[in-house]
């Protein structure tokens, strides 16, 4: 997830560019009060009870002439103000996007956050935003590194601010909003799930949720967000400018989570990685690393996956004969093709029981994926040996 720039921030919105429609959205629901003016040019905006700062001169519309003017005033006054609102409300203008925001309820004195807690919370958000990526491009119980590239992607362009004891993340709308909405629906049936296994003491529900996108990675993230807690909470708050998703209505979306569903969801996470079959795969993929102690024995492979597994690399031991076939297509620069079953042991990052190893000839993309992927690698998205 992208920090804000700088101590900062991103750059202030253009009011030219504002919405006064998206701008009064976001006042109310940061609990602004509206007070007086002509309903049908202006309303002047205040900051909630107890924040300090000054009032907002707010157009009706953008099309009256002095539209860009006022929007201009109130950009400029929001980034001066001292209430804490501001900043978000500044934040959202910015970055346009649903705002999903997390809080952790930590024992001890109010407002005390230690840094293993904040960071706990970090892993958290990065956790359940990865999940309901990958989820919303295919089901699964168990994803391990399947579909790790996706879900960095969307993660690179997601906003996140943290204060105090809550972090807030921007995500981008409406081009992000099938992660956000697969995310939601997925924690909608998990806390579901737990409620049921809590009372019924079945855990059929926890395989059922996961046609609603409730996955191994969903369930830990969920635990790490609620453990050293007394409770925690998701809200959702769709983008004004995108407007709600389909079958969202108009509700209020607060999802809460506390201690006592940790059991459920330890048990959770175990069923749903057992469950998950290996899968039967061809890939394509350039031979990055080869390891064998014994000249003449077998050896381990590591492959840079171009297609045909939902994975950066591979790990598989080759006999002799295979390996050998795998040193020559490395030494020439070419490609190999290999059949296997990718095993959920290790993340689904392991190919056992490999068979026709062939060197193939580059397909049109694949060396542009390649270095694609080797670009990543290098900035720091690569796989550890």
């Amino acid at each position: 997830m992208t920090p804000p720039h700088g101590p900062g921030e991103p750059p202030l919105p253009d009011p030219a560019t504002v919405d006064p429609a998206v701008l009064t959205t976001l006042l109310a629901r940061h609990g602004w009060i509206r007070r007086g003016g002509p309903a049908a040019r202006y309303g002047r905006w205040t900051p909630p009870d107890g924040e300090p700062g000054t009032s907002l001169l707010v157009p009706a519309a953008d099309g009256f002439d002095d539209a860009v003017e006022l929007l201009t005033d109130a950009v400029t006054a929001l980034s001066r103000s001292r209430a804490p609102s501001a900043r978000s409300i500044l934040l959202a203008l910015a970055v346009p996007g649903d705002e999903l925001r997390w809080r952790r309820e930590a024992p001890g004195p109010a407002g005390a956050t230690p840094w293993d807690d904040a960071e706990r919370l970090r892993r958290a958000a990065r956790g359940m935003l990865a999940a309901g990526a990958k989820a919303a491009r295919a089901r699964a119980a168990y994803f391990g590194a399947r579909l790790d590239g996706p879900a960095a992607d969307f993660l690179d362009r997601v906003l996140v601010v943290e204060h105090g004891a809550a972090l807030t993340a921007y995500t981008p709308a409406p081009e992000g909003r099938a992660a956000v909405t697969t995310l939601v629906r997925a924690l909608e049936a998990l806390r579901d799930a737990v409620d049921y296994r809590r009372v019924s003491g079945g855990p059929e529900a926890f395989e059922n949720a996961v046609r609603a996108g409730v996955s191994r990675e969903l369930v830990q993230s969920v635990g790490e967000l609620i453990r050293g807690t007394t409770a925690a909470r998701l809200t959702v708050a769709w983008s004004p400018a995108a407007g709600t998703p389909g079958g969202f209505g108009d509700r209020r979306i607060d999802l809460d989570f506390s201690p006592g569903d940790l059991p459920a969801l330890t048990e959770a996470a175990d069923l749903l990685e057992r469950i998950e079959p290996a899968v039967a795969v061809t890939v394509v993929g350039v031979v990055t690393r080869l390891k064998r102690a014994d000249p003449a024995g077998p050896g381990s492979v590591r492959l840079r996956v171009l297609t045909g597994a939902e994975v950066r690399e591979l790990r598989l031991r080759l006999p002799d004969p295979d390996y050998r076939l795998a040193a020559e297509a490395h030494l020439a620069g070419l490609p190999v093709r290999v059949s296997g079953r990718l095993e959920r042991h290790g993340g689904f990052r392991r190919l056992t029981r490999p068979h026709g190893l062939e060197p193939c000839g580059w397909e049109e993309g694949d060396r542009e994926r390649l270095l694609k992927s080797l670009g990543e690698k290098a900035d720091g998205g690569g796989e550890g040996a």
